[in-house]
């Protein structure tokens, strides 16, 4: 699962790494502590290009009669995202990657919940797997993502049994569908030399 992350990259600095054009509404930056149904940024890809710009955290189905007319879909599991209703048509034609700078899980620890931030060992920005869904009137369009998940690799796996399918950027393309088929394959856990885990005393 990945309930909450950060992103501390300034707008400008996101876009250029993702070769992307940015929007002109994005989310303030640093949030050191994003949370569900709050905007995030996402790189998407079309026509004219990548573009940066912000969605719902929160996938919305076209059949939802309001933002909170279901159950709240912030992950979408790997396992299933090509059979679920809710996912298979985003999965196949609107994936999108969230960018972030760390991602946090928690453990519980002499009876108290101990946070775990959790980035990439070398500093760099995380890419993470996403998928998107406009939801709403026409007129009143509202874009909304989720993250994908998959089973934890062995080190995370001490912490949660999920993590966020996190992209290499040479599989960016194939993910945002600019080179072909063959995302699926994508859908695995990250290397364990990618990442590197710091228990903090809290998330703020």
């Amino acid at each position: 699962m990945c309930g909450r992350f950060a992103i501390t990259l300034p707008n400008d600095a996101m876009a250029q790494v993702f070769s992307a054009t940015p929007a002109n509404d994005l989310p303030v930056v640093p949030n050191t502590n994003v949370c569900p149904t709050v905007p995030v940024h996402v790189v998407t890809s079309g026509g004219t290009g990548r573009r940066l710009s912000a969605m719902r955290w929160g996938f919305v189905p076209h059949w939802y009669k309001g933002l909170n007319g279901g159950p709240l879909l912030i992950n979408a599991r790997a396992e299933t995202i090509a059979e679920k209703p809710a996912f298979k048509s985003a999965c196949r034609d609107r994936r999108c990657l969230i960018p972030a700078s760390w991602f946090y899980e928690w453990t519980t620890v002499e009876g108290r919940k101990q946070p775990w931030k959790i980035g990439a060992a070398d500093k760099s920005p995380l890419a993470l797997a996403g998928i998107w869904q406009d939801w709403g009137p026409e007129g009143e369009r509202v874009p909304t993502c989720a993250i994908v998940t998959c089973a934890a690799n062995d080190r995370l796996s001490e912490l949660h049994h999920r993590m966020p399918v996190i992209l290499k950027p040479d599989d960016w393309g194939l993910w945002l569908g600019e080179e072909g088929k063959g995302a699926a394959r994508l859908m695995q856990p990250a290397q364990e030399a990618l990442l590197e885990f710091e228990a903090i005393e809290k998330v703020e």
